[in-house]
C-alpha cells in the first residue's frame, strides 16, 4: 500500500491577480522578460510557475513603474518569486539593519536605493495579490522607512565622530547617547506609510549632551540637510523617500535642526491646534531614541491638555474648510447627492473623476480628523484613547462609547478602501498622487487595475460608502443642533427674552443690567469675536434653563460669576455648546449649592468631572472609571512632579461629579462615600508605588523591607465625605539583621544629578513616609491632593512618622490607650507589597482582639474609657445646635462609639467590620447587640452621614450653625428633601426623634453622660 504523502505547499503567485488594462503594455514586458531572464542565466522555471505570467500580465498591463522595476533588477525578482514578498521583505531590511557606520557613503546611498526599489516591489506585490493587510503594508513600507533613517543617521553621526567634529559616547554605536534624534511624523509616525508616500520628519539635538560646544548648532544642521540628500537626491539608482522637515516648530524661520530648549518653548507657548494633531503621532525613529521621547514627554502636556477642550473641534473643521476651499480637492456637496445620482453608475463614476481621495469630500483626511479631534478632546483623561494610528483610534473611541460603532465601523470601512485604492493609485507611477484619474477612459483604466468591471462598477462601489463617511464628518464638526436661533446681550428685546425664560418681573431690570457686562470687552473671556458669536447661539438656551430653577436670577449672576473668571471663554462656552446636557447641570448647581457654585467658578477642573455627570445618562458602560484613569496614568509616570498635577485634577473632577450628582439625587451617600474612598485609595497606591521608586533610585532598596499604608477614620469605614482628609498610619518593616539600604550595583544618578547614597534602615523608612506625605499634601493651584492627618498613630503627633512593624505590635500590646484601639476597628491596609499588607492585617487583629475574649472586668474598663472619652468630647467639643450632626447629643459621634466600642468587647473578627454600618449588623448576629437597636443604628448612621454630606455639599466644609436661615430657599429645599421633611420645623422634630433615640441607646449600651 502506497504511503500518503503531503500535498506540495501552494505557491503565491497562483493569485487571482488584476486583469491588464493596457494589454500592449502586458505583451511587452512578457517578452522582455524572457530576453532578460535568458541574459541573466535566472530559473526558467520561475517565470513558468502557476499564476507568474498573470502576475507580469498585471503589472504591464497596469503599473509602468512595477514593470520597470522588474526589468531593471531582475535577480531579486527571481528571488522574489521564489522566496515570496515576507522573507524577502525580511532579507531588505535585515540588509539595512546590516549596514555598518563607516560604510562609505556612496555604499549607503547606493544601498538605501536598491532596498527601495526591490521593497516597493515586493510589497506591491504582497498588497495587489492580497497577501497582506493593509496593516502588513503599511507597516511594511514604514519599517524600510525606518530601517534607512536608521542607518543613514548612524553613518553620518560617525562621520562626524570622526572628522572631529563632535565626541560620541560609544562610536561603534553611534546614536547612544549622541542627542541627535528623528522624529517620525504624520503617516511614518503612525506606521502608517502609503505607497508613494513622502516621510513628515522633524530633526532635534539635546545640547546638554555636548555641554560646551559652540558650533553644534551648524554642526547639526549640516546633518540633517546631509541626512534629506541620502534620503531623497535622485541618481541613477532612483532616490529613497522623498522628505519633509515642515512640521517643525514655525519651519519659515527656524533651521531644520532645532535644539531641544527651543522646541519645548514654542510648543508651550505658540504651538497649535494642528501641531498637536501632529503630535499625537510623532515617534523617535533614528538616532538617539531616548533623548526623542524624552523630549515627547516633555511637551506631553502640550499634547494631551488635562481638561477637556472642545475648541480642537472647530479647529480641525477650520483647517479642513480651508483645504476645500483653496485645495482643489474635488467637487463638493456629496453629502447632499441624491440617492439616484450615489447609485446610479454612470453618474457617481462621473462626480468621481479627478476627486482627490485624500482631501476631497468623504476622502481619508475626514476620516483622521474625526479621530484625532475626539482623542485631543478626550485622551488627555482617558489615555486609553492614545493610538497613533487612525483604525486603533477609531477602535478605541468605539470602545470607549465615544463614536457608536456602527458608525466607527463605517469610517473604517471607508479608510481602508480608500488607502487601497490610493495604493494603486501611486503604484501606477510612483507619484505622490491621491486624485482619482480625470477622464473616463483613464478611470475605467484604473478600475480595472482596483479588479472591479469598469469605472461605473468602481464608482457605484465607492461612493455610497464614501457619502455614508462625509455625513458622519459633518455630524462630529457640525455646529450642535444647526445654526438654531441665537440672542445678542444688547438686543433691544432683550427683556421679553428673559420674561419669556421665566424670570420674575422684578428681576429683569438687574439681570439686563448684568447682561450688558456681556456685550464689548468687559468680560476678558468674551474678547474675541468667536467667543461672542457661541455666546449669542448659547444665551436661549442658558436663559431658558436658568428659568426654570427657583432663582433664576441667583443662577444668572453666579454664571456670570463664572465667566468672569474664565481665561479662554472659547473653550469655556465651545464645551458648553457640544454639552447641552452640561448647561442643566450647571443650572442645578449655581441654583441649588453656593459652595458648589463657587468652586466651579474658581475650579475650571471641575468642569470635567460635571461633564462625566452630564454624560452618565447615555450607556456609559465603556467610560473609565476615575480609579483607572489614576491607574493608567500612574502606570506611564516618570515622576510625582509629573504625575501630581493630573492627580489633582482627577481627584477635583470625581469629588464635583459626585457631590453634583447627590445634588440632583442620583447617589445616594453610600455609593457616593464608596466611590470616593475608592479614589483615595487608588491615589493612595499610585503615590506609593511612584513614591516609593524615586526613593529607591536616591537610596537603594532595603533588602526584605518595605513600608505599607494604613487608613483609619472615615477613609477605613470607606465613609467619606467631601472634604473629608486621610487619617494614615505607616507601617514598615525588615529583616533584623539587614541595617542598611543596598544601592544597585549599576547606579544611576539621584536628585540633581547627584548619586544615589545608602540610609540606615530606620532614616530610610521615614525619608520614604515624608516623601509620600509630601506627595499627599504638596500645594497646587486647587489645593494639595488631600488633608492629611496622623495624629492616630502609636505616641500621636510625637511619634516618628512611620513605625516598624515590631514597634506597632509592641506598642498596642503594652501601651495603647482604649480610644485608640476604638479607632483602629476602622483600620484597613490599602498599600503595600502583598506580604506585608497581610501581616500587617494580623497586626491590626491581635490588636483589637487579644489573645482571648475580653474578660467581664476589662468590657467594662473598655466601656467605661468610652463613656468618659465621650463625655469629655461633650465637655471640651461642645455642639453648637441641631444641625452640628456630628457632635450634637445622639449625633453621629454617638453611633460610631457605640458601634466601636461593642467591637472591642465581642473581641472576634466576626463581630468587627471597619464599616460602621456592616459592624452593626455583625454584632446583632453575634449577640452583642439587640438587632432592633442595631437596625435603628443603622438608620440613624445612614442619615446623620447623608445630611451631613449634604451640608458639606451646600456649604462647604463648615456650614453654619442654622444653615436654612443663612442660605436661599432653593438650597433650603434641597436639604429638607434630603432629611425628608417638608418643613424646618419637621425636619428639626425629626432629628431631634433621631437623636434622642440614639443617645438612649447610648446610655444604655455605654453609659450615660
Amino acid at each position: 500500500m502506497p504511503r500518503p504523502t503531503t500535498p506540495p505547499a501552494p505557491i503565491w503567485t497562483d493569485r487571482p491577480w488584476p486583469e491588464p488594462a493596457d494589454a500592449r503594455g502586458a505583451a511587452l514586458l512578457l517578452e522582455d522578460l524572457h530576453e532578460i531572464w535568458a541574459e541573466h542565466g535566472l530559473r526558467p522555471d520561475l517565470l513558468r510557475a502557476a499564476g507568474v505570467e498573470r502576475l507580469l500580465a498585471a503589472l504591464g498591463g497596469n503599473s509602468p513603474y512595477l514593470a520597470g522595476l522588474v526589468r531593471r533588477d531582475p535577480e531579486p525578482f527571481a528571488r522574489l518569486l521564489a522566496d515570496g514578498p515576507d522573507r524577502a521583505m525580511a532579507a531588505i531590511l535585515d540588509h539595512l539593519a546590516s549596514l555598518t557606520p563607516r560604510d562609505s557613503r556612496a555604499d549607503i546611498a547606493a544601498t538605501l536605493r536598491a532596498a527601495k526599489r526591490q521593497a516597493a516591489l515586493a510589497i506591491a506585490l504582497a498588497d495587489i495579490g492580497g497577501l497582506w493587510t493593509l496593516e502588513q503594508v503599511t507597516l511594511s513600507l514604514s519599517r524600510l522607512a525606518e530601517g534607512a533613517l536608521d542607518a543613514a543617521v548612524r553613518h553620518l553621526l560617525r562621520s562626524a565622530h570622526d572628522t572631529g567634529q563632535i565626541v560620541l559616547r560609544d562610536p561603534n554605536r553611534p546614536a547612544r547617547g549622541s542627542g541627535f534624534v528623528v522624529l517620525a511624523m504624520g503617516k511614518l509616525g503612525a506606521r502608517e506609510l502609503n505607497y508613494s508616500s513622502d516621510i513628515d520628519l522633524i530633526v532635534l539635538y539635546d545640547p546638554d549632551c555636548h555641554a560646551g560646544h559652540e558650533d553644534l548648532r551648524r554642526i547639526f544642521i549640516r546633518m540633517t540637510s546631509d541626512l534629506v540628500g541620502l534620503m531623497e537626491a535622485r541618481d541613477a539608482d532612483g532616490y529613497v523617500f522623498r522628505t519633509d522637515l515642515r512640521l517643525r516648530p514655525d519651519p519659515s524661520a527656524t533651521p531644520p535642526a532645532i535644539p531641544f530648549p527651543a522646541g519645548i518653548v514654542y510648543y508651550e507657548s505658540l504651538g497649535q491646534t494642528w501641531e498637536r494633531a501632529a503630535m499625537t503621532k510623532a515617534r523617535p525613529v533614528a538616532g538617539d531614541i531616548p533623548a526623542g521621547r524624552r523630549f515627547l514627554r516633555a511637551i506631553q502636556p502640550f499634547v494631551w491638555r488635562r481638561h477637556l477642550d472642545f475648541v480642537v473641534i472647530d479647529d480641525l473643521h477650520d483647517m479642513k474648510a480651508r483645504i476645500d476651499r483653496h485645495r482643489n480637492a474635488g467637487r463638493a456637496g456629496l453629502s447632499q447627492l441624491t440617492d439616484r445620482t450615489v447609485h446610479d453608475p454612470g453618474q457617481a463614476r462621473d462626480w468621481l473623476l479627478g476627486h482627490d481621495l485624500k482631501l476631497g469630500q468623504g476622502g481619508i483626511r475626514e476620516v483622521e480628523f474625526v479621530a484625532q479631534a475626539l482623542q485631543l478632546v478626550w485622551g488627555g483623561r482617558k489615555p486609553e484613547l492614545r493610538d497613533p494610528t487612525t483604525l486603533g483610534a477609531l477602535r478605541r473611541l468605539v470602545r470607549a462609547g465615544l463614536i457608536p460603532r456602527a458608525e466607527g465601523e463605517s469610517l473604517a470601512r471607508t479608510y481602508r478602501m480608500l488607502r487601497r485604492a490610493e495604493h494603486r493609485l501611486q503604484m501606477q507611477a510612483d507619484h505622490q498622487t491621491h486624485r482619482l484619474p480625470s477622464t473616463r477612459e483613464g478611470f475605467n483604466a484604473f478600475a480595472v487595475f482596483m479588479e472591479e468591471d469598469g469605472g461605473r462598477a468602481l464608482a457605484a462601489m465607492m461612493l455610497p460608502i464614501m457619502q455614508e463617511s462625509r455625513r458622519i464628518f459633518e455630524g462630529q464638526f457640525a455646529e450642535p443642533g444647526g445654526p438654531g436661533p441665537s440672542v445678542d446681550p444688547e438686543a433691544e428685546d432683550l427683556a421679553d427674552h428673559l420674561a419669556a425664560a421665566g424670570f420674575a418681573p422684578a428681576d429683569i431690570s438687574p439681570a439686563l443690567a448684568l447682561l450688558q457686562r456681556w456685550s464689548g470687552n468687559r468680560l476678558r473671556a468674551l474678547r474675541s469675536d468667536r467667543a461672542r458669536i457661541l455666546l449669542r447661539r448659547l444665551l436661549p438656551a442658558l436663559l431658558t434653563r436658568f428659568g426654570q430653577q427657583r432663582d433664576p436670577l441667583t443662577c444668572l449672576r453666579r454664571f456670570d460669576a463664572m465667566l468672569a473668571r474664565q481665561w479662554a471663554g472659547v473653550q469655556f462656552l465651545s464645551l458648553l455648546e457640544r454639552n447641552p446636557a452640561l448647561i442643566d447641570r450647571i443650572a442645578t448647581i449655581l441654583d441649588g449649592s453656593p459652595f458648589l457654585a463657587d468652586h466651579l467658578a474658581e475650579t475650571p477642573a471641575a468642569l470635567d468631572g460635571l461633564l462625566d455627570s452630564a454624560t452618565d445618562d447615555g450607556d456609559g458602560g465603556s467610560d473609565v472609571s476615575a480609579p483607572q484613569l489614576v491607574r493608567q496614568h500612574v502606570a506611564r509616570a516618570t515622576s510625582t512632579e509629573q504625575l501630581l498635577p493630573v492627580l489633582r485634577g482627577l481627584v477635583r473632577g470625581e469629588e464635583f461629579r459626585l457631590s453634583s450628582a447627590r445634588l440632583e439625587g442620583r447617589l445616594d451617600v453610600d455609593t457616593a462615600s464608596r466611590a470616593r474612598t475608592d479614589m483615595a485609595d487608588t491615589v493612595i497606591r499610585g503615590l506609593l508605588k511612584t513614591v516609593t521608586a524615586e526613593h529607591r533610585r536616591r537610596h537603594g532598596r532595603v533588602p526584605g523591607g518595605a513600608m505599607a499604608v494604613m487608613v483609619l477614620g472615615k477613609a477605613g469605614s470607606r465613609e467619606m465625605m467631601p472634604g473629608s482628609d486621610l487619617d494614615l498610619m505607616l507601617v514598615f518593616d525588615h529583616p533584623e539583621e539587614v541595617t542598611e539600604s543596598v544601592l544597585p550595583q549599576r547606579g544611576t544618578a539621584g536628585d540633581g544629578g547627584l548619586p544615589p547614597r545608602p540610609l540606615a534602615v530606620g532614616p530610610y523608612f521615614v525619608r520614604l513616609a515624608h516623601a509620600f506625605i509630601g506627595a499627599l499634601t504638596a500645594p497646587g493651584p486647587e489645593g494639595p491632593l488631600y488633608e492629611v492627618d496622623m495624629r492616630l498613630r502609636p505616641s500621636g503627633s510625637k511619634g516618628p512618622v512611620a513605625v516598624s512593624l515590631a514597634a506597632f505590635r509592641r506598642y498596642h500590646a503594652e501601651s495603647a490607650w482604649t480610644w485608640e484601639r476604638m479607632a483602629l476597628t476602622r483600620a484597613r491596609v490599602v498599600g503595600g507589597p502583598p506580604a506585608l499588607v497581610h501581616t500587617l492585617r494580623a497586626a491590626i487583629g491581635v490588636a483589637l482582639d487579644g489573645p482571648a475574649r475580653p474578660t467581664a472586668k476589662a468590657r467594662k474598663t473598655i466601656l467605661e474609657d468610652a463613656r468618659a472619652m465621650r463625655e469629655r468630647l461633650a465637655r471640651d467639643l461642645p455642639s453648637t445646635g441641631p444641625w452640628d450632626i456630628r457632635r450634637r447629643p445622639g449625633g453621629l459621634t454617638d453611633v460610631e462609639f457605640i458601634a466601636q466600642a461593642l467591637q472591642l468587647v465581642a473581641g472576634t473578627p466576626t463581630a468587627r467590620d471597619p464599616s460602621t454600618q456592616v459592624a452593626l449588623r455583625r454584632l446583632a448576629r453575634h449577640g452583642d447587640l439587640d438587632p432592633a437597636c442595631a437596625r435603628m443604628l443603622e438608620q440613624a448612621d445612614h442619615d446623620w452621614r447623608s445630611v451631613q454630606s449634604m451640608l458639606r455639599i451646600l456649604f462647604g466644609p463648615r456650614p453654619p450653625a442654622d444653615p436654612v436661615a443663612a442660605t436661599s430657599a432653593a438650597t433650603a429645599e434641597i436639604l429638607l428633601r434630603e432629611i425628608g421633611a417638608g418643613t424646618v420645623d419637621a425636619a428639626l422634630e425629626l432629628m431631634e426623634r433621631r437623636a434622642q433615640a440614639v443617645r438612649a441607646a447610648f446610655t444604655h449600651l455605654i453609659g450615660p453622660i
